[in-house]
């Protein structure tokens, strides 16, 4: 038989019909096309501690290259168990409470499979992470959106008005992507009291925790005892040590929880690259660096936020990650995908609109930049965005 005569495969019906190729890895191409400085997609230009590198060639060199334990390697479970008593005075037992993941998105996306049954509604502040309704979705749940006020703040009165008989947990973000805001405790108070009133699950994004400024404290979902009772809690290696194309995070839960986290973990990818996790562990003996992450961004934060108030971009705040968010409508009437490819084609600088975090359009007029770049990628960058 000849391929013309060969049988059609079946169509493949996709299970995601609303998802197309992401913002960031849109944005990214077309800064490399147009050869613009990238503020776009979230991470450094600028390597990491050479140290950890070192750490890490050590392993392989050691022959720590075969499958790590399946939860992730002892010693870098007890090492993120340190770190979460020494800043958020909660000791989870690293044998059974903590999971070493293939980054932070892997450990949402487990996590929502652990509690999401088909039926289920998961409420999501919004704006989100673009992998937040996907791995909802996926798991035969519906997203519920609850949106954030105009200065990013969560309205909790809202927050409880969505809840419904199909409320099955609530996920949250704090330092929150994209806007850069942070919960305080009333926040967490006020979302303590609610999953406890209804009986819900937690997931916390919390992959910037030790980026938060001004002095300001992160109010980790691990410090509230009745909330961590029922909360995943996430965090990302790679966005503290500056090595995100490594994609190692974890996962802090109590055991129940944890336990039906490991058993998706397990089927989905079993182990994590095991010389990293060696490396990681012996490089966190040091507190030094994630104890100096907050006054190092918020140095990058306070000279991007300076030329930026030369511009005509109007300045949120950033009280947290590596995220400065702006208003544009002084500048341009362009929607937000519009404008920062126009940003990033005729200006030269690529940012991320935030419409990509919406289930819906807004109308808004921002676009988020990243300054975890090097002194003089920020300095190229607000060359070309003062021409504006």
């Amino acid at each position: 038989m000849d391929a013309a005569q060969e049988p059609a495969p079946p169509p493949i019906g996709t299970r995601l019909p609303k998802v197309g190729t992401t913002i960031f890895t849109v944005m990214s191409t077309l800064a490399a096309e147009k050869n613009a400085v990238n503020l776009g997609q979230g991470f450094p230009d600028f390597d990491c501690d050479p140290r950890l590198a070192d750490a890490v060639t050590d392993a392989m060199r050691a022959g720590l290259n075969q499958y790590a334990p399946m939860a992730g390697v002892a010693e870098l479970r007890r090492a993120v168990a340190d770190k979460i008593a020494a800043t958020c005075g909660a000791r989870y037992d690293w044998n059974h409470e903590i999971t070493i993941t293939a980054g932070a998105t892997q450990a949402i996306f487990t996590a929502v499979l652990a509690i999401v049954r088909p039926g289920d509604e998961v409420i999501v502040i919004e704006p989100g992470y673009d992998s937040y309704l996907p791995a909802i979705e996926l798991a035969g749940g519906k997203a519920v959106t609850v949106p954030m006020d105009a200065e990013f703040r969560v309205s909790w009165a809202a927050v409880r008005a969505a809840i419904g008989p199909r409320t099955r947990a609530i996920l949250v973000n704090s330092p929150h992507n994209p806007s850069g805001t942070i919960l305080r405790d009333p926040d967490l108070r006020a979302l303590e009291s609610i999953v406890v009133g209804h009986g819900l699950f937690v997931v916390s994004d919390e992959v910037y925790e030790h980026m938060v400024y001004d002095g300001e404290p992160h109010q980790s979902a691990s410090r509230y005892p009745l909330l961590a009772a029922r909360t995943f809690v996430v965090s990302s290696f790679g966005k503290t040590f500056h090595v995100t194309g490594w994609k190692v995070g974890y996962c802090a839960a109590p055991a129940a929880l944890t336990s039906e986290f490991r058993k998706i973990h397990q089927f989905n990818v079993f182990a994590v690259n095991t010389p990293m996790q060696h490396g990681l562990a012996a490089y966190m003996r040091d507190p030094a660096p994630w104890r100096g992450l907050a006054a190092f961004y918020q140095r990058k934060r306070d000279l991007f936020r300076a030329g930026l108030a030369t511009t005509r971009f109007r300045l949120l705040p950033c009280e947290g990650t590596y995220f400065q968010v702006v208003d544009y409508s002084a500048i341009s009437d362009l929607n937000e995908a519009e404008f920062a490819r126009w940003l990033t084609a005729e200006i030269g600088v690529a940012a991320i609109p935030l419409s990509a975090f919406y289930e819906q359009p807004t109308g808004n007029r921002t676009v988020r930049f990243c300054f975890a770049k090097a002194d003089e990628t920020l300095r190229q960058a607000l060359g070309r965005l003062a021409r504006l």
